[in-house]
């Protein structure tokens, strides 16, 4: 019952709390000073800065989801407290994204995604499918999923616009915070999920960043 409770909490904190950042807000050396954008680069930022964001609200519907897993015993398979303190420990570290990215859409003027309470719905069936799938998937799927979140951190690198220093700071901490994430969960045992699984993943994404794009 307790780590029910603890899953809805967090459902609602990340849903309709304003998230704080453990970590300050990483910041790119000043060269010289940054130039002010454009409308139109404005509004480019901040639709990526939506879909990152988007992108953290769903981590924490994962994380939250495969350590409640975790805990809940199987058939003759135990609960892993170990496992859940390693989701959560990763699931603390992805609210400085939610937080960080929440604060640079403020300063962009733009919004989060009306669907959030949708994507966190969808993100959380899915990180509770893998976590009682065994410890080995729940890590893999953490893997995976990481290895993926790093490659579209990647992508948006080269289409924020060059003088968007904040957002490209925020970015690039963030990816490699995803990269060491999937690092811990394939040292702690995560298996290699199977290609057709994978491609099953990109799906779901791909339909969330081009919504969240817009809306």
């Amino acid at each position: 019952m307790d780590a029910l409770l603890n899953a809805a909490d967090s459902a609602l904190r990340t849903l309709f709390v304003t998230p704080r950042a453990s970590r300050e807000c990483p910041t790119l050396p000043e060269q010289s000073p940054a130039p002010e954008l454009t409308e139109e680069e404005r509004r480019l930022s901040g639709a990526l800065m939506r879909v990152n964001h988007v992108g953290e609200v769903c981590a924490q519907a994962l994380y939250t989801a495969q350590a409640l897993a975790a805990r809940l015993p199987r058939g003759d398979r135990p609960p892993s407290e170990a496992l859940a303190r390693q989701l959560e420990l990763a699931g603390r570290e992805e609210t400085d994204h939610l937080a960080w990215t929440q604060t640079r859409l403020d300063e962009l003027g733009a919004k989060p995604s009306l669907l959030n309470p949708l994507w966190y719905a969808g993100a959380f069936g899915l990180g509770l499918l893998a976590g009682r799938m065994g410890p080995g998937v729940s890590l893999g799927f953490v893997v995976e999923t990481e290895r993926q979140v790093e490659a579209h951190l990647a992508g948006h690198m080269d289409r924020l616009p060059e003088g968007d220093q904040a957002s490209r700071a925020i970015v690039a901490q963030m990816k490699d915070d995803e990269a060491r994430h999937a690092r811990d969960a394939r040292e702690a045992g995560g298996m290699d999920l199977p290609a057709p699984v994978k491609g099953l993943m990109r799906a779901p994404a791909r339909v969330m960043t081009t919504v969240a794009h817009r809306i």
